[in-house]
C-alpha cells in the first residue's frame, strides 16, 4: 500500500485522470482506500498548488504497489455528477485525435458548467399525506388541502400565497401529520415530451419521414441528408425522426448554426411536442446552463437544440443528431480547439451507432459529394409546403445602370419596392456589410481610419457614433477632424452597409415602417422581439445581413432585393462562389412563402457568372457540376484535403523566423504540398504577427499524421503560437 506524499492517505490503486488543460494524456493518480471510483467519474485531483476537475478516463485495475514514476498525487474526492459515459469519452478522444489537439483541451469545452457536477440542489417543499383530517377543520385549512389535494409538492410560500392563510396555518397541519416536509429540486424539471401530429405532410413529406424513422429504428449508424427548396417543409419531416427517436427511450440533439434561429425554432417545437426543449448556446444564464447540463446527463433532456458546443453535453442516451442548415459555416469553430460541429457529428453517430440526419436547401459541395459516393442517404423534397410556389429570380445588370450619387438601388428595384409597398406587402433589402460604411478617409489628405491592432479598416457605425473593428472589436468615436491633417468635417463613408442603405430607403420611402436586421444592432429577447414583429407585419421594409438568410418565415414578404451579390465572388476562399449561391439562394427563397407569390431582383456586376446563371434558372446543377469539376482538377476538397497551420507572435521578424525555420523541418513525402510560409491575408489581429502553411494531399492521405511528423516535438516560446486547422474553411 502506498500513501499521498502531501496528504500521506493510504491508497492501494492507481487510475489514469484526465485533466481538462492542453496536457498530452491522462495523468496518474492514487485512488483512497474505500473510495469508490469507476471510470467516467467526475472527480477533484491536485496538479502542483491547483485542485481540478478531472475525469477518470482509464481503471486499468492497477495495484499502487506496481507503479513506477513520479511521486502519487491522490484523488480529493467523487463529486456527485453522474459518470461521463464510454462513448462521451470515445468521442473526446476522437475529436483530439482528428484535429490534432490535446483531449484535456477538448474536455475543457465539456466542463464549462463545473456548479453543474455537485449534487442537484433541493428546497424544502409539502404535500398531503394519508393522513385523516384533523379534527379542527377551519376553513382556512379547508383551502390549504383542497389546494394540495392532487398530490403536487408546493413550496412552503407558494402554498400560503394560494391559500391565503399565514405560515402559521402551514406548521398547524404539519404538525397534525396531515401535510409533511420534502425535498423537492430547487430547479425546474423538463416536462416529458409528447408528439403532437398538427401538421399533414404531403405525399412526398411523408415518404421522406417514413424513411427517417426507419433509420431510428434500425438503430445503426448512417448519414442521411434531407435536401429540400426552401420552405419545403424539411422540419417537419425530420421531426418525426426525432419523435421516433424518444419513443425508443433514447435523446436527439438537433443543432442550428445561429443563436437567432433558437427561439423561433423552440416555440416550433414546442407546439409539438407539448414540452419545451433544452436550450444550449452562448446567451444562456449560467443558472439555466447548470440545469441543462444536469437534466442532459441525467437522461432527463430528451430533446436538446442547440448551437455547435451542444455536441459536447454529456448526453445519457443519444440516439440522433440533427445538422439543420448543414451547410452554414458557422458550424466551424474558428478558435480554440477547431472543429467543425457537422463532421464532429456524423463521426458521433458512427462512434455511437446512431444516424445523423443533414438538412439543406443548399447543402453543401463535400455533403453532396458524399451522397455521390453513396456514403450518403439522399432525400429530396421538390415542392414547398403548402402549394406556396418558389419566388423567379431576375437579376439586374449594374454594368448598364447609372446610380445618382449616395444611392445604391437601381431603378428597376426601387420600382418593385412600391409596388410591393401599394400591395400592402413585405419587402426585404439584402446586404451582407454591417455598419453605415466599410471604409471612412478623409477627402483632404486621403487618410483611411485603420484598426492599429489589425489588418483591417474600421468600419462606422453611425447609429452607434463609432468606428469598430470587426476582427478584434475595438471601436473609437467618430472624430470631428481628421487625425493626419487637421481638417474639420472631412470624413468621407466610402460604400455602403446596412445603415447607410436604411437611410436611403428612408429617402426614398418616407412613411414605410423600415427595421433593420443585422447581430450589430440587436441581440437576445431584443431580436427574438424584432422577428416576431417582422412576421406579424409591424414592419414594411427590412434591411438585413445574411442574419436574416437563415429559417425565419415572413408570410407577408414578397420582394426579395439583394443590394450587391458580388461581394465574396472575388475571395480567395475555394468555397466562395459556392457560399455566395448558398447565401444568395436562400435569402431569395424568404419571400413567398405563404398564399402570396414571391420575386428576388439581384443587383450584380456579373450577370453572366454561373452562379447567377444557375439563380435566374432556378437549377443549380450546371453551377455544382462545374465546382465539382474545378476543385477535382485542383485537388480541392472534397476531392483532395486541407491543413492550414497559422504561425503568429507578439514580434513580426520573430514570428517570421520561426515560420521559416518551421519551413526547413517539413518532411519529404511527394504526396504531400506545402505551400508558405506565406503573410496571412490578414497580416495581423489583435496585435499579433501572422504567417500562414497550407498542406494539400489526395482524399485518402492520413494528413493528421504527415503534420505529427512534421510539428511533432516543436514547442514555441514566448509569444509564438501555432494554430492547426484540419479541413479550414477560412482562409484569412
Amino acid at each position: 500500500m502506498m500513501t499521498d506524499p502531501v496528504t500521506h492517505k493510504p491508497c492501494d490503486r492507481v487510475v489514469e485522470v484526465l485533466l481538462p488543460l492542453a496536457l498530452g494524456k491522462p495523468y496518474s493518480y492514487g485512488v483512497p482506500s474505500g473510495l469508490d471510483l469507476a471510470e467516467g467519474d467526475y472527480v477533484i485531483a491536485p496538479l502542483g498548488s491547483r485542485r481540478l476537475v478531472g475525469v477518470v478516463w482509464r481503471d486499468q485495475g492497477r495495484k499502487a504497489a506496481e507503479y513506477k514514476g513520479p511521486a502519487l498525487r491522490m484523488i480529493v474526492e467523487r463529486m456527485e455528477a453522474r459518470p461521463m459515459t464510454q462513448l462521451h469519452r470515445d468521442f473526446i478522444d476522437w475529436v483530439a485525435r482528428y484535429n490534432l489537439v490535446s483531449a484535456g483541451a477538448v474536455l475543457r469545452m465539456c466542463l464549462r458548467v463545473p456548479k453543474a457536477l455537485r449534487a442537484t440542489p433541493s428546497r424544502r417543499g409539502y404535500r398531503i399525506t394519508d393522513a385523516p383530517a384533523p379534527l379542527r377543520l377551519t376553513a382556512q385549512r379547508k383551502r390549504v388541502m383542497g389546494l394540495m389535494a392532487n398530490g403536487m409538492v408546493w413550496p412552503p410560500g407558494a402554498l400560503a400565497e394560494a391559500a391565503a392563510v399565514t405560515p402559521g396555518v402551514i406548521r398547524g397541519l404539519v404538525a397534525a401529520g396531515v401535510i409533511e416536509a420534502v425535498q423537492r429540486p430547487a430547479v425546474e424539471l423538463f416536462a416529458a415530451p409528447q408528439w403532437q401530429n398538427t401538421v399533414e405532410l404531403s405525399p412526398e413529406q411523408e415518404r421522406a419521414a417514413r424513411a427517417l424513422c426507419a433509420c431510428v429504428t434500425a438503430c445503426e449508424f448512417s448519414t442521411v441528408l434531407i435536401d429540400g427548396v426552401t420552405g419545403s417543409g424539411k422540419t417537419e419531416v425530420y421531426l418525426r425522426a426525432v419523435a421516433e427517436t424518444l419513443a425508443q427511450g433514447r435523446q436527439a440533439l438537433i443543432l442550428l448554426p445561429e443563436i437567432a434561429l433558437t427561439a423561433q425554432f423552440i416555440e416550433r417545437v414546442e407546439t409539438h411536442f407539448v414540452a419545451k426543449p433544452a436550450e444550449w448556446h452562448s446567451g444562456m444564464k449560467n443558472s439555466e446552463r447548470e440545469r441543462v447540463w444536469r437534466a442532459v446527463a441525467d437522461g432527463e433532456a430528451l430533446i436538446v437544440v442547440g448551437a455547435r458546443s451542444a455536441l459536447f453535453l454529456p448526453y445519457r442516451k443519444l440516439g440522433l443528431i440533427v445538422v439543420d442548415e448543414e451547410h452554414e459555416p458557422a458550424f466551424k469553430q474558428e478558435d480554440g480547439v477547431i472543429y467543425h460541429a457537422r463532421n464532429m457529428a456524423v463521426a458521433y453517430g458512427a462512434l455511437g451507432q446512431f444516424p445523423v440526419i443533414l438538412s439543406s436547401a443548399t447543402p453543401s459541395l463535400e455533403t453532396l459529394v458524399n451522397v455521390d459516393r453513396a456514403r450518403y442517404g439522399h432525400l429530396v423534397l421538390t415542392a414547398r409546403h403548402g402549394g406556396a410556389e418558389l419566388p423567379p429570380v431576375k437579376t439586374i445588370d449594374m454594368r448598364k445602370e447609372r446610380l445618382e450619387r449616395g444611392s445604391w438601388m437601381t431603378d428597376a428595384l426601387v420600382e418593385a419596392v412600391g409596388q410591393t409597398l401599394e400591395a400592402g406587402e413585405q419587402t426585404l433589402l439584402f446586404l451582407n456589410r454591417r455598419g453605415y460604411a466599410p471604409l471612412t478617409l478623409c477627402r483632404n489628405c486621403g487618410y483611411r481610419f485603420h484598426c492599429p491592432d489589425c489588418d483591417a479598416w474600421l468600419v462606422e457605425h453611425r447609429f452607434r457614433k463609432v468606428l469598430l473593428c470587426h476582427h478584434c472589436g475595438r471601436s473609437q468615436n467618430i472624430p470631428e477632424h481628421c487625425p493626419e491633417c487637421g481638417a474639420q468635417d472631412s470624413m468621407a463613408a466610402c460604400g455602403p452597409g446596412v445603415e447607410r442603405l436604411a437611410e436611403e430607403v428612408g429617402r426614398r420611402f418616407a412613411q414605410a415602417r423600415r427595421a433593420i436586421l443585422s447581430s450589430d444592432n440587436v441581440h437576445g429577447k431584443a431580436l427574438h422581439r424584432l422577428l416576431g414583429d417582422i412576421a406579424g407585419h409591424r414592419f414594411d421594409i427590412i434591411i438585413g445581413t445574411q442574419l436574416v438568410a437563415k429559417g425565419h418565415h415572413f408570410p407577408a414578404l414578397t420582394l426579395v432585393g439583394v443590394v450587391d451579390a458580388d461581394l465574396a465572388l472575388d475571395s480567395s476562399d475555394p468555397r466562395a462562389a459556392e457560399r455566395t449561391y448558398q447565401l444568395l439562394h436562400q435569402v431569395a427563397g424568404r419571400a413567398g412563402r405563404a398564399q402570396y407569390r414571391g420575386r428576388a431582383l439581384v443587383q450584380t456586376h456579373r450577370p453572366d457568372h454561373p452562379l447567377m446563371r444557375a439563380l435566374e434558372a432556378g437549377d443549380p446543377k450546371a453551377f455544382l457540376d462545374r465546382e465539382k469539376a474545378i476543385r477535382q482538377a485542383a485537388g480541392l476538397p472534397p476531392y483532395g484535403r486541407l491543413a492550414g497551420i497559422v504561425i503568429s507572435g507578439g514580434d513580426r521578424d520573430e514570428t517570421a523566423q520561426f515560420a521559416r525555420d518551421l519551413s526547413r523541418r517539413i518532411p519529404q513525402n511527394p504526396r504531400f504540398k506545402v505551400f508558405g510560409p506565406a503573410p496571412a491575408p490578414l497580416t495581423m489581429i489583435r496585435r499579433r504577427h501572422r504567417f500562414r502553411f497550407l498542406v494539400q494531399t489526395g482524399r485518402h492521405d492520413h494528413i493528421q499524421g504527415f503534420m505529427r511528423a512534421w510539428l511533432g516535438g516543436v514547442k514555441p516560446r514566448g509569444s509564438l503560437k501555432i494554430t492547426i486547422d484540419i479541413d479550414p474553411q477560412s482562409f484569412l
